[in-house]
């Protein structure tokens, strides 16, 4: 009995795209796609913020149009995900746009990584958390292509044998080694903890120390840090290592070390907040609270020298 011929069936972009637009996305070529087949990268490190950058660049798509394509790789059943160009794909989403120009670039998973890593590197602004979860993540990808073979049979990375990756990645992000190592380290901090790295209030020496620290441990010094008002000095994060090493963080062994005295911190002064409570409203933050304290003490002042004035 003859063998029945093998027939292969169209794919799905097969059918839904045209043989123009699949011969550009395969070399290369600026193509339009639709926003509502992109999406975002997989735990991808960077976040999308409606900030005065954001702002700015909704008025520049308005004005002029998209001038920089995307970078998408091809995904499952004819969708993108995006490389690059996740805030260009936000900002005509609030502009209320259809199709963005894209580049479609066949790629590995690593080569992936490392090409978003890259590309995300130049945003305005990055914060201390999204460089630490985009460096590991590059690092961990270069790691895993290096001695990898190609397609000729030598290593994809044999001019750099003898070179460690991560001298590659300091490198080629202008970054120290001891630095790209501190970043790395930071990834390994709880959200709230890299949320007072990203807004300033901790540094990146003490971070470091309290990221060798359990999860649960971390949580003991975030509550300790919201209580204290005071986030630790990097003399006081390696105690608190320290104590981690021994099985000795307990609340209030963390509230002992930080209520000393630092010289390079500004005094915290504290009101209880039962002594308040009756003159602020129910619900208010932190933030508000002290902006009511901060315009009574301003009030009573001015009171006070418009007494002094008569009296005079």
């Amino acid at each position: 009995m003859a063998k029945r011929p093998e027939i292969k069936l169209p794919s799905a972009s097969d059918i839904f795209s045209t043989q123009e637009e699949r011969d550009a996305e395969r070399n290369g070529a600026v193509v339009e796609i639709a926003t509502s087949l992109m999406d975002a990268f997989p735990s991808h490190p960077y976040s999308v913020r409606d900030d005065e950058a954001m702002a700015e660049l909704v008025a520049s798509i308005e004005d002029h149009g998209v001038d920089t394509p995307l970078l998408l790789r091809p995904a499952d059943e004819g969708r993108y995900t995006i490389i690059s160009g996740h805030r260009r794909k936000h900002a005509a989403d609030l502009i209320g746009l259809d199709y963005l120009p894209a580049i479609i670039r066949d790629m590995t998973d690593d080569d992936a990584i490392i090409a978003m890593a890259d590309a995300n590197l130049q945003r305005p602004v990055i914060l201390p958390s999204e460089k630490a979860r985009s460096y590991k993540m590059k690092l961990d990808a270069m790691k895993r292509k290096a001695g990898r073979p190609s397609e000729n049979g030598a290593p994809e990375e044999h001019h750099l044998r003898g070179v460690k990756s991560i001298d590659v990645l300091a490198e080629q992000s202008g970054e120290s080694r001891e630095q790209i190592r501190r970043y790395i380290r930071i990834a390994e901090l709880n959200p709230d903890l890299l949320k007072l790295m990203d807004s300033g209030r901790m540094k990146m020496r003490p971070a470091v120390e309290l990221s060798y620290l359990t999860p649960d441990e971390q949580e003991k010094v975030y509550r300790v840090i919201c209580a204290e008002q005071c986030t630790p000095s990097h003399e006081q994060a390696k105690r608190i290592r320290m104590m981690h090493e021994s099985d000795a963080i307990t609340d209030m062994n963390l509230i002992d070390l930080m209520q000393e005295s630092k010289p390079n911190q500004a005094e915290v002064v504290r009101i209880r907040k039962e002594r308040i409570e009756r003159l602020i409203p129910e619900g208010a933050s932190r933030e508000d609270i002290e902006n009511r304290v901060i315009m009574g003490l301003e009030l009573l002042v001015r009171i006070e020298q418009q007494k002094a004035a008569k009296v005079v």
